[in-house]
């Protein structure tokens, strides 16, 4: 039995290992790539590391592709999308569930209603929205249709963790004085931490990966975002593919931050999740 049990979990750490490998040569590829000139990529050495390291496509993405732009212009959306679609999300999360009044479960549906709305089907009548607001070639271009298409998804896996609480704690709470904006910022929004990093992550990495909306919508070189500025290296007639490469190591690097430094908060939340279920 216990070489039976030591030959499979030998077995298993071997999958597991291979996986590893599999998931992690995605990114080796693309950081090879980045540093590397056009003959050795669509050469013999598509695959290896490079023969010639070459830096200078970073300082490339970075200069003259304005990649360091680019790179701000996205944070500076896809904070302000997360900060208001967690805000709007928590409070409209705990009208819906935790305060009773008319018409709260049809306003829920209606929330529900946006996740069955693709995002691009909706382009000619937000930029027609967007254009009498005069907030075309802003910030808030992106920001307003980023959080709003957010927002169905963050109240549905809100309200999930939300129905979990205790609605004793409430009523502790107001025992003890607290008004119910006491209990939503003392009591409900510090057990909802997984839930916010969920949706944290799901808002961040849809805003940052979006294109469509980027492109349409922002026209000022000034203030596009990076999927745009990626783009926009590839030449007309010929194109040097390894600033493009440096510049998708940029964009995926805060992606890979976020999943560091949240890695605890997603496990928690797929956990709680399953004990739900």
């Amino acid at each position: 039995m216990r070489n039976t049990s030591k030959t499979r979990m030998v077995v298993t750490y071997i999958g597991l290992f291979l996986w590893m490998l599999v998931n992690l040569f995605p990114v080796y590829w693309m950081f090879t790539f980045s540093l590397k000139n056009n003959q050795e990529i669509f050469g013999e050495n598509v695959v290896g590391l490079p023969r010639y390291w070459l830096w200078s496509n970073y300082e490339s993405a970075l200069h003259t592709g304005h990649m360091g732009k680019y790179f701000l212009n996205s944070i500076i959306v896809a904070t302000a999308t997360i900060l208001i679609t967690l805000a709007v999300a928590l409070m409209a999360t705990f009208a819906l569930t935790r305060l009773i009044w008319k018409r709260r479960k049809t306003l829920n549906k209606f929330f529900m209603l946006g996740l069955t709305i693709p995002i691009h089907a909706s382009i000619v009548p937000v930029y027609v929205t967007l254009s009498r607001l005069h907030l075309l070639n802003t910030y808030w271009a992106l920001i307003v249709p980023y959080a709003a298409f957010s927002l169905s998804m963050a109240i549905l896996v809100c309200t999930g963790f939300m129905n979990e609480i205790p609605r004793e704690l409430d009523e502790s709470a107001c025992i003890d004085g607290c008004n119910v904006w006491g209990i939503f910022f003392r009591i409900i929004v510090p057990l909802m931490k997984p839930a916010v990093a969920t949706v944290g992550i799901y808002t961040f990495l849809q805003c940052w990966n979006e294109l469509m909306f980027a492109n349409i919508f922002i026209s000022k070189t000034a203030l596009k975002t990076l999927p745009v500025g990626v783009q926009a290296l590839s030449g007309q007639y010929t194109t040097e593919w390894g600033p493009i490469g440096a510049a998708l190591v940029l964009a995926t690097f805060p992606t890979l931050l976020v999943y560091i430094f949240l890695s605890k908060k997603i496990q928690d939340s797929f956990i709680a999740g399953a004990v739900k279920g």
